[in-house]
């Protein structure tokens, strides 16, 4: 999820909830001052009608509120002075021009007492109220109403002057997706005016300044180390072949200098797998272009034909369709050779190697070991079986770094007393 929408997700959540508890702060501030008016209202009232009474010179005596909003009746000068002027929320059974019959409504009373010409009356005078769920309800609407619009500003604020603002950003993020240490010339770069932004722009071109600095540093050293390991093995090569030209070497001496020859060679073979694996993971082979693995797979089968004609082993081919792969051309030459020398290096005598190209996979199955191998192994480098002492246990490594940099998904199983190897692209 894109950083603006997580943070559009948040910003709702959080204006929900400070809405919903303002909603219930505001509900009871509401009905607290719609109170305090009616109050105010019903004190007036009070005034009032002990005035008019003052002026009539008589109080005319209402025991319910059937003829008016107030009652008075007589009571005791004892009963006058207990009564403190009171406000209480009640119901009372009432007709509005709407009902078809007397509804209980919600009102608000004034529950008081007074003294006129010696005697004393108690008196309440009621107010109606706006029923509470009706307020509740239409608070309700009012708050939705406030939240979807809030959260249509935010949204509005959020894709045109929040991405404006995050433009820069996706822009870096964009180059640092595309940047290749091997091909591109300038380090990312974005024109803006925000702080932060400038400060991660810095912070990634000082990054990357030493992560090429490095780069090259490595492959000087590479290679380097290549040349200075492969000139000395050469000559050794070289001098141990002249030597056993020399016709008074004995049968054993001559042994000795041709294993000393074959193990040199081993650790020539093996100094060359270790320098293209490392060129591999450094990203040094990445001319991708699309290449046809099945023209590859002929090319390798005719180069490995001898190999195979000498092992005895019968290589087949089932193409259901091409299969095209972006990719170094180079690479890919080294990941099918290597599956299929693997395939025929650990096969047995009159074993077979079966070769099956999908438009989305490629797969080899041989015969070998009557088991499985460790398949939390298989492609580790210098892993091998212990009977082949011949191998240098990097040809599956480097194919699993071939595959790790193309992000092809490599497998091994072993089934029907076959080894397999599959690789989907």
């Amino acid at each position: 999820m894109k950083l603006l929408n997580q943070t559009l997700r948040y910003i709702s959540i959080a204006t929900l909830i400070i809405i919903s508890i303002w909603a219930f702060i505001f509900y009871f501030i509401i009905l607290r001052e719609i109170k305090n008016s009616i109050d105010e209202g019903l004190d007036n009232y009070k005034r009032q009608i002990i005035y008019n009474f003052q002026k009539k010179s008589g109080i005319e005596t209402k025991t319910s509120f059937d003829e008016g909003f107030y009652t008075v009746e007589p009571i005791s000068k004892h009963s006058a002075f207990s009564i403190r002027d009171t406000y209480t929320d009640t119901l009372l059974m009432m007709q509005d021009a709407d009902d078809t019959s007397p509804e209980p409504e919600p009102v608000r009373m004034l529950t008081t007492s007074f003294e006129m010409d010696g005697s004393y009356y108690q008196m309440r005078i009621i107010n109606s109220m706006v029923e509470e769920d009706d307020l509740v309800k239409a608070m309700f609407w009012y708050f939705v109403w406030l939240y979807l619009i809030l959260i249509a500003g935010i949204i509005f604020t959020n894709n045109y002057a929040l991405q404006r603002l995050w433009r820069p950003f996706y822009r870096l993020i964009q180059q640092l997706t595309n940047y290749n240490i091997l091909k591109s010339d300038s380090f990312p770069e974005v024109k803006t005016r925000t702080t932060e932004f400038r400060d991660l722009q810095n912070a990634v071109r000082t990054l990357l300044a030493h992560n090429a600095e490095t780069f090259e540093k490595q492959k000087q050293f590479i290679s380097h180390a290549s040349h200075e390991l492969q000139t000395p093995l050469a000559i050794a090569i070289n001098k141990l072949e002249l030597l056993l030209e020399d016709e008074n070497l004995s049968n054993k001496q001559t042994g000795h200098i041709a294993d000393t020859i074959r193990t040199i060679e081993r650790l020539s073979t093996v100094n060359k797998s270790l320098l293209l694996l490392s060129k591999i993971e450094n990203k040094q082979f990445f001319d991708n272009r699309p290449v046809c693995i099945n023209d590859i797979i002929l090319q390798s089968v005719e180069e490995f034909e001898e190999f195979a004609a000498y092992k005895n082993v019968k290589i087949s081919i089932v193409a259901s369709d091409k299969l095209m792969v972006v990719m170094d051309e180079s690479l890919a030459r080294i990941l099918v050779s290597n599956l299929l020398r693997n395939a025929i290096f650990h096969n047995i005598a009159g074993g077979k190697v079966f070769i099956e190209i999908k438009p989305d996979s490629l797969s080899f199955k041989n015969n070998g070991l009557r088991q499985a191998l460790d398949s939390q192994r298989v492609f580790e480098a210098f892993y091998k079986d212990a009977a082949n002492t011949s191998s240098t246990g990097l040809g599956l490594a480097i194919l699993k770094s071939v595959c790790h940099l193309y992000r092809f998904n490599v497998n091994y199983r072993f089934e029907e007393e076959l080894h397999v190897f599959e690789i989907n692209f």
